[in-house]
């Protein structure tokens, strides 16, 4: 999958001044045309857990109906028929775990988000979603296919940059050799449905597919977890024989090994390169500007890490200098190289746009609590910052 030379922006819906679709959603693809922007990235829009996480999803497959903009719009029983012959792997078992209703809100979703889809493809900008490589704690996947996951051990990530601990995350870890029984159905399901919403997605935590941390069930930090093997190019190759190539995303970040880095080669996946990374490490860190790749997309941040200016807070002043960023307005200065790298996309949270602190930032991994919340305030997002953005996009050749 190649991408076009391009730029976007980061915000999940959830952060939009109203927190979900219809005229906030409307007026921010406005703005992101004006900006000249390709792009509108948000993270996965499944139903989160109690904290809110995305990446916690009581569904693989559902829509979250806190995002509607009208939940109480009529649905037909034509559209109940012909939503369940689409989705015929899915749509009955949410409906069993969610209850009453439940088939209605996921073909409400479906006219909303469809319909924003198609006012941001007449004004040129396209959506970029997020499929999180596993399903929440309790979810309805868990409820009506137990035999796809095992019962030992859960997932985690390792003690990295992000969380001395390590990353208990919790979810339920696949039982690939099941999954593999099944011809991966599971997979070819999950992102046909995705990229029906969708005009690419990004596959959180790629690297599981070659290793992922496996922690002990009761285990009490993610220290006590150990790596095992994944199922490798299998999966992807079962998907692309049955939907064809497909516009996805490896988010290759954290703990990446040479394995990881040729199967994502192998499948012909553009990685991530993040810039508040890109200063420390030595010659080969592939987040330095330098090393980017062409197939690839850069972004100042993420949603997992400080935003641009509480990040240039953190650091020293001889790590400062030697950023050779503008002290003035780093943030700035950040976006500018993130725009001037090779690689072909290149993702701007909205948060470093506005050049806001750490009390904007989306989650803190190994946290729990006062995550997910952020909103934007719809009056930050003035023509004149569309036209600065804009200016800076095209001048970068994007």
């Amino acid at each position: 999958m190649s991408f076009e030379r391009s730029s976007g922006v980061l915000l999940h819906v959830t952060s939009l001044p109203d927190g979900r679709l219809g005229p906030c959603a409307r007026r921010f693809v406005d703005w992101l045309a004006r900006a000249a922007q390709t792009w509108w990235q948000v993270l996965p829009l499944t139903p989160p857990d109690e904290t809110g996480s995305p990446y916690q999803p009581l569904s693989a497959f559902a829509s979250w109906p806190g995002l509607l903009e009208r939940p109480s719009a009529r649905v037909t029983r034509h559209e109940r028929d012909s939503f369940r012959e689409r989705n015929a792997y899915w749509a009955d078992g949410w409906e069993r775990f969610a209850g009453a209703g439940a088939l209605d809100d996921q073909i409400r979703f479906d006219r909303e988000w469809g319909a924003l889809r198609r006012y941001a493809g007449e004004r040129g900008v396209r959506l970029l979603g997020d499929v999180p490589i596993y399903v929440g704690r309790r979810s309805a996947e868990v409820d009506e296919r137990p035999e796809l996951f095992r019962r030992d051990e859960v997932a985690g990530a390792p003690p990295d940059a992000l969380s001395a601990e390590g990353q208990l995350w919790g979810n339920p870890l696949f039982d690939w050799a099941a999954l593999r029984q099944d011809s991966y159905r599971f997979w070819i399901e999950r992102l046909r449905r995705n990229l029906d919403l969708v005009d690419a997605t990004r596959i959180d935590h790629f690297r599981g597919f070659v290793s992922y941390w496996a922690v002990p069930r009761g285990a009490r930090t993610a220290r006590e977890g150990r790596w095992r093997r994944g199922p490798g190019r299998a999966v992807f190759d079962a998907v692309f024989a049955e939907l064809g190539r497909l516009p996805l995303v490896a988010e290759d970040l954290g703990v990446i090994t040479a394995p990881v880095d040729r199967l994502r080669r192998e499948l012909g996946l553009p990685g991530m390169h993040v810039l508040e990374f890109g200063f420390e490490g030595g010659r080969a860190n592939p987040h330095a500007l330098r090393n980017h790749e062409k197939n690839g997309l850069v972004y100042t941040s993420t949603h997992d890490t400080d935003t641009a200016v509480g990040w240039w807070s953190s650091l020293t002043a001889e790590q400062r200098r030697r950023t050779g960023l503008d002290p003035a307005e780093p943030h700035w200065s950040l976006m500018g190289l993130a725009l001037g790298s090779r690689a072909r996309v290149a993702v701007l949270p909205l948060q470093d746009v506005l050049g806001l602190g750490s009390g904007a930032r989306m989650n803190r991994p190994g946290t729990v609590r006062g995550n997910w919340r952020w909103r934007v305030d719809e009056q930050a997002l003035t023509n004149a910052l569309a036209e600065r953005l804009h200016d800076a996009t095209v001048g970068a050749g994007r």
